[in-house]
């Protein structure tokens, strides 16, 4: 069946079968149990769902932003039919934005934000923050507001989005570092695990890159840098650079 592209219920009801038939209960299992999650899991496998998405786009062609979120709204928020929000219905909906990025700019983030502020999971924010929201960024000026909204929102997984949506334009090789700069001294003292886990993720990927900046970043910054954030962010450099940046040794109290 062809999807329409001006019915995003019937374009949503084609993934959806597609991936009732690729469902693994075994996988479901061992999947809900990995994520922690609350949702109801079909145990899809990554290359069946994104061929599901994929078949579909394919079926649609170019579409203007407004079915897309449409089409992303009805798969993200319609239960099955036991009335159960299915875990693959989302994941499908993030996978659909990620393929039809090109076609959003930075006045469609309120809509991406809105589904971030529902995703309470990695697996499901990741991909949103760097192959959507990141690839908007990434041609859209624009977009850099919406940024750095999130990077001081009290969800920290918005927080988390707004230092991975960095990523794209430090792999094309135009970082925004007065950006990173910012959001990476206001994150520094972060308790938040995610948190401490992107910034070294992204401070990783300037590494190879620009590793002054990543250097003299963890310099300025000494002991108030989590261990986990300076590990991530070294791990591509050298023992000796990365011996630049160690923490000076606690002294010994007095006898």
């Amino acid at each position: 069946m062809r999807a329409d592209g001006e019915d995003p219920q019937g374009a949503a009801r084609e993934i959806r079968a597609a991936l009732s038939a690729a469902a693994d209960p075994d996988r479901a299992a061992r999947q809900r149990a990995y994520l922690r999650s609350d949702l109801h899991h079909l145990g899809v496998a990554v290359p069946d769902m994104r061929r599901a998405v994929t078949r579909t786009r394919r079926g649609l062609g170019a579409r203007p932003a407004p079915c897309v979120l449409a089409l992303a709204a009805e798969l993200w928020s319609v239960p099955d039919g036991a009335g159960r929000t299915v875990y693959e219905y989302r994941w499908a909906a993030v996978e659909l934005l990620v393929q039809y990025a090109r076609a959003l700019d930075a006045a469609h983030l309120p809509a991406v934000e809105a589904l971030l502020r529902e995703c309470r999971t990695w697996a499901l924010v990741d991909p949103l923050a760097v192959h959507c929201a990141g690839a908007v960024a990434l041609r859209d000026p624009a977009a850099g507001e919406a940024l750095d909204r999130w990077a001081a929102d009290p969800d920290f997984w918005l927080r988390r989005t707004a230092l991975l949506a960095l990523l794209p334009a430090i792999r094309a090789g135009r970082p925004d570092t007065a950006r990173l700069t910012r959001y990476a001294d206001a994150l520094v003292d972060e308790r938040e695990f995610f948190i401490r886990k992107a910034l070294g993720w992204v401070l990783r990927e300037l590494s190879t890159r620009d590793p002054g900046f990543v250097l003299d970043w963890l310099g300025r910054h000494g002991t108030r840098v989590a261990p986990l954030t300076r590990k991530e962010a070294l791990r591509r450099l050298p023992a000796p650079a990365q011996d630049r940046t160690a923490p000076p040794a606690r002294a010994d109290p007095p006898a």
